[in-house]
């Protein structure tokens, strides 16, 4: 069921007349418009999550659980949309006096207009149709057109339609949100002139081809893009030490969560030499079963990713996870430091499953040189004791994530505030977040009105309204009473 030309037009245009009205709606209508899109999820929570089980294989508790998180950041975006700090109000009032004298600006950050989001197949209700672009799209005051992914087709029809109607109950425009199939409706979507800005999430392959149709319109586009991370993780000798079975156990359970296919997944682990970790690690692997993953094509790249792998001479397969009759079984691999900081193309590949990378290092020295040609990642994690001093470590490790833990381990990304869900290249396409609060920026463009009569502002940007909303005048913050 692929969407045809002529209905991408009509869709298109359609969103186009929606985005005045959502740049003009008020914060308590914008928000009412998330809250209700959560409220029908909750309300549909059982077909959806036995759809998406029945297309995905992830599991009644996981997919429910997954259904929450939606819900929950569609109604932590209506609260940011209240709150109102995201319009970054700044007023400068006029100053006949200054030199040169100054005009009254008055500043803020508007929806960029209708934005094209692509579905993700590893969460297919958090990153896909009513996930977290979308939620900040909308959040933006930007309609949105979604490109289904092919992984979760039934699922993704009957999201939008449970999304589309509760739109049009709570009183949002025609257009404000719409559905599209098939990779050349795709790409034709990240061209359109209509469309603004483009939320991605999967593969470096295909982020980076629709971020270069993005960024090779006559009018290009910005294009997020979150594509491939190996999150590396850094255990010291001390920590090893101290808690060397609780961390083999921790990350036996992170690596192999939802079957590897997180993208937060720690996929490299600098551990010590000669310190028994990798014993401890497949000990830990050896009664823990795989199982299906998504997609044919993904399941036919991971035993090719494994090959590539094990082709490279530093490299040893070490353990396998339990018997797994139908799907992936989980994989430890072992190399070198000095063998990455050497061929890091051929080491520091991602592989979409449940396997990770354990890499040996013999003291600081070969640890910092292979640190420093490990790619961007989401995630980077430092297993220490008080009594390490890992301020260089720490210092590479900062340079190559958006997100450095310090305790437990990467998989799972709490939806906050100051959550932040990317990082440097191939994690993502930008230093945005994908994930969180701060997601909505990425759909705002600043504005500024010179000498603007009262009547001719927008409302929020009124004398009236800023009493009621935090924002800057004349270099002060000033927060609502």
């Amino acid at each position: 069921m692929t969407t045809t030309a002529e209905e991408l037009q009509t869709i298109a245009w359609q969103a186009a007349a929606a985005a005045p009205v959502w740049r003009a709606s008020s914060a308590p209508e914008r928000a009412g418009w998330l809250r209700a899109i959560a409220d029908a999820l909750d309300a549909n929570v059982t077909e959806l999550v036995e759809i998406a089980d029945r297309e995905t294989r992830l599991g009644v508790p996981r997919l429910t659980g997954e259904v929450a998180r939606t819900t929950g950041q569609l109604r932590l975006f209506a609260g940011v949309v209240e709150e109102g700090s995201f319009r970054e109000i700044i007023i400068d009032d006029a100053d006949a006096a200054a030199t040169p004298p100054r005009p009254e600006l008055r500043r803020h950050l508007i929806g960029v207009g209708p934005v094209a989001v692509f579905s993700a197949s590893n969460f297919p209700f958090a990153f896909s149709v009513a996930g977290g672009d979308t939620a900040s799209a909308l959040a933006a005051g930007s309609p949105v057109i979604v490109k289904a992914h092919s992984g979760h087709l039934e699922l993704s029809h009957r999201t939008a339609e449970i999304v589309a109607d509760a739109l049009r109950a709570a009183g949002a425009p025609d257009g404000s949100f719409a559905l599209i199939d098939g990779r050349e409706a795709g790409n034709a979507l990240v061209q359109h002139p209509v469309v603004q800005a483009a939320g991605f999430t999967g593969s470096v392959s295909g982020g980076r081809a629709l971020f270069d149709l993005a960024s090779g319109r006559p009018d290009p586009i910005p294009f997020y893009g979150e594509l491939g991370s190996v999150n590396p993780v850094v255990i010291t000798p001390a920590a090893l030490e101290a808690r060397g079975a609780e961390l083999a156990t921790g990350l036996v359970g992170s690596f192999t969560l939802g079957v590897g296919q997180f993208c937060t997944k720690p996929g490299v682990v600098f551990i010590p030499a000669g310190a028994g970790f990798e014993d401890a690690v497949a000990a830990a692997v050896g009664s823990v079963a795989g199982g299906p993953l998504l997609t044919d094509r993904i399941t036919a790249a991971f035993p090719d990713g494994i090959r590539s792998l094990l082709a490279d001479e530093s490299t040893d397969l070490i353990a396998h996870g339990a018997e797994t009759p139908d799907g992936a079984r989980p994989v430890v691999v072992t190399t070198d430091a000095t063998a990455v900081a050497a061929r890091p193309e051929a080491l520091l590949e991602e592989v979409f499953g449940p396997l990770t990378l354990l890499v040996r290092y013999a003291d600081e020295a070969e640890l910092h040189a292979a640190l420093r040609v490990v790619p961007g990642s989401l995630t980077a994690t430092l297993h220490s004791e008080s009594s390490d001093d890992v301020s260089e470590t720490l210092e590479l490790l900062q340079l190559r994530a958006g997100r450095v833990l310090f305790a437990g381990w990467p998989t799972g990304v709490a939806v906050t505030w100051s959550q932040q869900h990317g990082g440097p290249w191939p994690a993502t396409t930008s230093f945005h977040t994908s994930v969180g609060a701060t997601a909505i920026r990425r759909f705002l463009r600043p504005v500024v009105f010179q000498d603007a009569p009262e009547r001719l502002l927008p409302a929020e940007l009124r004398d009236a309204s800023l009493a009621t909303l935090p924002h800057r005048r004349n270099g002060v913050l000033v927060l609502p009473v």
